[in-house]
């Protein structure tokens, strides 16, 4: 995995026939309105009380809509790594998880080519399990034949160095710490091609040798025509592995455009807050 080449993608990888590069994701107009669920008051869930909401539609009291995302619009394409930035709360994630297709949009419309692929410090393995077992299910979730699984599990194993320190691979996740499990989670999604991949915050967990490894595996992807996002308090990250990014503040986009000039924008706003 780690010896694959980092040229830039190539053309015939992320052009059509006339020349026109490829898009992987059109978001058109997107709105995300959470529902937040705040403390109930006396009375308030009464079966009285529900029945007089429904014949008058209103809504429950204890409800609070948060506009998550508004009027989003951007196309990504072939062979691009798009940062995503943004203060806390100022939807990132969110927007990552609707392009994955877990989170529906009360307006506009998203479109993939594909099915994208969300992998962040959350995402889900088995405590119960082996590191070496969850690679194996993982590998065989993603679609792999056994016999790929077996030629891959020791890579990927060495890629998240979680052995770095003994044989933990061998261990239950549950004795992992949380920079240990992050880096498996990344390690067996980057062990893939993936038409488009999303990633929230993973390349923030592990020492600077791992990040180094992470960043590189991402420029991979891209060399493979794949289109990576990438969302992390990490600048430097970013930096180093995103020609792209877009800034987005309370749900809004504020910039779009090459890497270092969004980021200095960025950096400005943070500065003047």
């Amino acid at each position: 995995m780690a010896e694959l080449s980092t040229a830039a993608p190539s053309a015939a990888a992320t052009t059509a026939a006339d020349g026109s590069r490829i898009p992987t994701v059109i978001v058109d107009d997107v709105h995300i309105v959470y529902r937040v669920h705040k403390g109930a008051t006396a009375g308030t869930n009464s079966p009285v009380a529900a029945l007089r909401r429904l014949l008058i539609g209103a809504k429950p009291p204890t409800v609070r809509e948060v506009h998550a995302v508004k009027g989003v619009s951007f196309t990504a394409y072939r062979g691009e790594a798009i940062g995503l930035l943004g203060s806390n709360g100022s939807g990132k994630s969110t927007l990552l998880r609707a392009i994955a297709g877990l989170l529906p949009v009360n307006q506009g419309a998203i479109y993939t080519q594909g099915q994208p692929s969300l992998l962040g410090v959350n995402a889900a393995l088995m405590n119960d399990l082996s590191g070496e077992r969850n690679v194996v299910l993982g590998c065989l979730a993603m679609g792999m034949s056994p016999a790929q699984v077996r030629r891959l599990a020791p890579e990927i194993i060495k890629f998240s160095g979680i052995n770095d320190r003994g044989d933990f691979s061998s261990l239950p996740m549950r004795t992992y710490s949380s920079g240990m499990a992050a880096r498996l989670r990344f390690s067996i999604a980057a062990a893939k091609k993936h038409d488009v991949l999303l990633i929230d915050e993973a390349l923030a967990t592990g020492d600077a040798r791992f990040r180094r490894r992470s960043e590189q595996r991402v420029r991979e992807l891209r060399a493979e025509a794949g289109t990576v996002f990438l969302v992390s308090h990490a600048i430097a990250s970013i930096r180093d592995t995103c020609e792209r990014s877009i800034w987005l503040e309370s749900g809004v986009i504020r910039a779009d455009g090459p890497t270092d000039e969004v980021v200095a924008e960025y950096e400005k706003y943070m500065n003047r807050s």
